[in-house]
């Protein structure tokens, strides 16, 4: 059966619809016919090109040749379709992340009014000559131009919603307080509490060579400088790489290691201590004490381990985590 080509100039089997895009197909759609002259490949031959890899023209992100999707921004390769807008979620939420709620469509407009009719010719007053200009009507005030004509129906306004008498802004009826949870939108999450008593703290993200050769990745290592530093302001943060297409935002941002997961592991406190948790990542969390040699195995997913002072935690192809007290001008 002869293919067809579609309107934006996909080959295509169907007749009626695009295989590629979907769009329909005139019937006028000439099948696709080699140019004169164009050699045909042998039966069984194979171009010898290889596939070449795809960068996404929404963010720039590289996807493996016959891809469908980015992986970071959901962009779709076949149709070109933008990924929907999402509501940023919490990072330590398991919940998907809520849809934009569509708008309500607006009421069909009201029928024209049907054309009045002509009025009927008016005899010239006397003493006004014949193809003279009649003297300017008064013009009308503006109390009767904002009057509706006789028998129109003036335009009902909604009236303004008023809490009821004796109940003051963020009550129910009754006296008692409106329930946080009910009054917040669709899809919001509570923000995670600050981390309690007086203490300040940070963790410093390494670039570490050994670590580095003790892995040996395929992606090249960064050049190795003074660390990352961020400010731990909640009692639960998430470390791992983000992506926009699955909502996952992490306080401690790994996204340069491509070894780390989306979300590799969690740190909490209670103020004083601070713990470890892997949650399921693919390469693991390493934990090894100050001056120790590189740790080879991985604290157990789901358990939590209790980080010392000086404590280093290792995870993915090269980062190195310490958590600390801020020092002054830091936090």
């Amino acid at each position: 059966m002869s293919a067809v080509v579609c309107p934006n100039g996909h080959p295509s089997e169907s007749t009626d619809y695009c295989d590629v895009c979907g769009e329909p197909i005139a019937a006028a759609s000439a099948p696709a016919v080699p140019p004169a002259g164009a050699s045909s490949p042998a039966p069984g031959a194979s171009s010898g090109t290889p596939a070449q890899a795809l960068e996404c023209p929404n963010c720039g992100s590289p996807a493996p040749a016959g891809a469908l999707f980015c992986e970071n921004c959901g962009y779709d390769f076949t149709t070109g379709a933008l990924p929907d807008p999402v509501e940023p979620a919490s990072a330590l939420s398991l919940d998907p992340p809520s849809r934009p709620t569509p708008a309500t469509p607006a009421a069909p407009a009201a029928a024209p009014a049907a054309p009045a009719a002509p009025a009927a010719p008016v005899a010239p007053e006397a003493g006004v000559a014949s193809g003279a200009t009649p003297p300017p009507l008064p013009a009308a005030s503006p109390a009767s131009a904002a009057t509706p004509p006789p028998g129109a129906s003036a335009p009902l306004e909604a009236p303004a919603s008023t809490p009821a008498t004796g109940t003051a802004a963020g009550e129910q009826p009754g006296g008692e307080p409106a329930d946080p949870a009910s009054a917040a939108p669709s899809g919001a999450h509570l923000p995670t509490p600050p981390v309690p008593g007086p203490d300040q703290w940070v963790v410093e993200i390494w670039i570490d060579p050994d670590w580095y050769a003790a892995q040996q990745p395929e992606d090249p290592m960064p050049s190795a400088g003074l660390p990352g530093l961020v400010v731990l302001r909640e009692r639960s943060v998430l470390v791992g790489r983000p992506s926009v297409s699955r909502g996952i935002h992490p306080q401690v941002d790994c996204g340069a290691d491509t070894g780390v997961s989306r979300r590799h592991c969690q740190l909490s406190t209670d103020g004083q201590r601070w713990w470890v948790e892997d949650l399921q990542s693919s390469n693991g969390t390493y934990v090894s004490p100050a001056g120790e040699p590189l740790p080879t195995d991985p604290i157990p997913a789901g358990q939590r381990r209790e980080l010392a002072d000086g404590d280093r935690v290792y995870l993915g192809a090269w980062t190195r985590l310490v958590v600390r007290k801020a020092l002054p001008g830091e936090a």
